[in-house]
């Protein structure tokens, strides 16, 4: 590349870092303040984009018209940040955290199908900003003066916010509350307003992100999820909580990736390497690199001690194999009663059941969240598809061979992940779950690239739908069974006193990391089975059963049902799978409907559906005695 073409580049980095720095700005102030980790971020960044879509149209073209709407765009998505904290986040405060984080996810369904009302399917573009159309020259090359524009406000926001945080009662405040909640709270600050107005400053940097990129970029429904991955990168790369820390982050990632689409392709030592093909997960392999040399990020800090003690997990209760033996009677015989489409549709279920068990393994006893669960179900998915296809193995032996493909990319992935915790080790499982999603997208030669695997069929003797289903129910409630009597093990005993207490764990003898990387290994290995199953039952393949989607509906599956319950998982797959199906069919804005059932769950029962329901007996019987 000659210096012109660099610095052209360098250009483009940093007005692409603005916009990102913007809404991942708006994100860190949010988590620092409350510590929810809020999904629904990026669906304020893309209605910042609509909003100024519309506002324009109603302005008019004229340099007013159309910084007008940028602004009031933002501001409005500020008051959408508002009802949804007032309405919906301010009633599960003492919820846990996990729990907000589902309450956050339903709002980006709901969020989403209201824009697909209001503004429809297709991709809106919107018009250049007036009187800034045209391109500046620099060293020969052109650059759009706009996109100079961006360069300058990223600062002039930053400037604005260092103000605000350094030299305000409310900034005081927010560092405050950023370093010690509770002593905030006992000092007699009014936490309920507080976390209001944070919300409605970071919303309306969110919004603000997404209006000023109406003459770069239409807005469609796909940018919620996009974006909130852009964000959720740059702002543990930075710290979270930290405004410049996601300022430096933001700029490293904008310009690798603008660097990484200039080089394009390049030949070393007899291989090409496409870099430009690296613009879809640079930024997960740069969070990845940092995270692991420094687990707080660029310029983040540990979180302080919490002076009140967390409450511990209640205990686990053990399975009665007796009830379970009466479900699997139960599910040995709906086949025989039910039609075709329940016999595929209970397939599915048990497939995504072992899926959200073997999450749930991580997540409950051994307290290691994981946002890229998708990653060895994918991977699982993906062996047993190969194995078929191109390695020419049987189908058996292929089915077979999968899960330990999966648990060997497990035993790389956990090695590093364990040596993070909180939201820092669940940003890393997503970090590794989007490289191999990069991989099989791009891969075209060998995984079929975005069109998939086809032709991956069960052998003769399993093509009916009725036999399939009982080998999956047979593999997969074996791994089921397997994983709870683990739990129930000294195995599982270890990795309960790692959630509770690691010092003490530690200080008896146990090697922590060493249980929680077998862990990995295990559920890893588990998940790539029930992608297997998956993926012949199917008879098809695609990136995604590997992307950001998939591990998000494991986490609501588990979520739904209860991390706190054992049986929770199983029922959270069931519910989820065949509510989500079922809306579907009946109408074309299902994600506001399940958003909303999401919702009424969350506020219903806060420990999700079996454990709620649980203690809705347990107070019923006390009332009766």
């Amino acid at each position: 590349m000659t210096f012109a073409s660099i610095i052209i580049q360098l250009l483009n980095g940093l007005a692409a870092a603005a916009s990102l720095f913007l809404v991942s700005a708006g994100l860190s102030l949010i988590f620092g303040v409350t510590r929810i980790v809020n999904f629904a971020h990026g669906s304020l960044y893309m209605l910042g984009l609509y909003g100024a879509y519309s506002l324009i149209q109603a302005l008019g073209r004229t340099p007013m018209g159309f910084w007008s709407a940028v602004v009031l765009a933002a501001l409005a998505v500020g008051l959408v940040g508002v009802l949804i904290e007032v309405l919906v986040l301010r009633r599960i405060y003492r919820a846990p955290e996990l729990f907000q984080l589902l309450a956050t996810f339903a709002v980006v369904l709901v969020i989403k199908d209201i824009a697909l009302f209001v503004w429809g399917a297709e991709d809106l573009v919107g018009p250049r900003a007036p009187g800034l159309s045209m391109a500046v020259e620099i060293l020969g090359k052109r650059i759009p003066a706009y996109d100079l524009l961006l360069i300058a406000i990223g600062p002039v926001v930053l400037g604005v916010m260092w103000l605000l945080l350094t030299r305000t009662r409310w900034g005081a405040l927010v560092r405050a509350a950023t370093q010690d909640r509770e002593m905030v709270g006992a000092l007699g600050v009014d936490q309920a307003r507080l976390f209001t107005s944070v919300f409605f400053v970071g919303s309306v940097l969110a919004g603000l992100g997404g209006a000023l990129q109406i003459p770069r970029e239409p807005a469609n429904l796909e940018l919620d999820l996009a974006i909130i991955a852009d964000a959720f990168v740059i702002t543990v790369v930075g710290g979270l909580g930290s405004i410049g820390g996601a300022f430096l982050a933001a700029i490293i990632i904008g310009v690798a990736k603008a660097f990484c689409i200039g080089i394009g392709t390049v030949t070393w030592f007899g291989f090409e390497i496409s870099f430009s093909k690296l613009t879809l997960v640079v930024e997960f392999l740069i969070m990845a690199v940092v995270l692991v040399a420094r687990p707080y990020g660029l310029l983040g800090k540990p979180q302080a001690v919490q002076r009140i003690a967390a409450d511990l997990a209640p205990p686990l209760t053990a399975p009665s194999w007796k009830i379970a033996l009466v479900w699997v009677v139960l599910l040995l015989g709906v086949p025989l009663v039910a039609d075709r489409y329940i016999t595929i549709m209970l397939t599915d279920i048990v497939c995504f059941a072992l899926f959200a068990v073997s999450l749930h393994f991580i997540m409950g006893p051994a307290g290691m969240v994981s946002f890229g669960h998708a990653a060895y179900f994918g991977l699982g998915a993906y062996a047993a598809g190969l194995l078929f296809k191109r390695a020419g193995l049987p189908m058996e032996a292929a089915l077979l061979l999968a899960p330990l493909c999966a648990g060997a990319f497990a035993v790389v992935y956990g090695w590093f992940c364990v040596r993070l915790s909180g939201v820092y080790l669940a940003m890393l499982t997503l970090a590794f779950a989007q490289i191999s999603w990069s991989i099989v997208f791009q891969w075209d030669s060998v995984t079929g690239g975005s069109n998939g695997v086809f032709g991956i069929w069960p052998s003769a003797w399993l093509a009916g739908k009725t036999t399939y289903y009982y080998l999956a129910l047979a593999c997969c409630g074996t791994g089921i069974a397997l994983l709870w009597r683990v739990l129930f093990s000294p195995f599982g005993a270890a990795l309960r006193a790692g959630r509770d207490s690691p010092l003490r764990a530690e200080a008896i003898g146990i090697d922590l990391r060493g249980f929680q990387w077998a862990a990995f290994v295990l559920v890893g290995a588990l998940a790539g089975l029930a992608g297997s199953v998956y993926a012949f039952s199917k008879g098809s393949i695609s990136p995604s059963t590997i992307s950001i989607g998939q591990s998000t509906d494991g986490l609501i599956m588990v979520l739904l049902g209860g991390v706190e319950t054992l049986t929770g998982p199983v029922v959270g797959a069931a519910v989820y799978t065949w509510v989500r199906d079922a809306v579907a069919r009946h109408t074309e804005f299902w994600r506001a409907v399940m958003g909303g059932i999401i919702l009424l769950i969350v506020l219903l029962f806060p420990q999700g559906l079996v454990g709620g329901l649980k203690a809705l007996f347990l107070r019923w019987k006390e009332q009766r005695a």
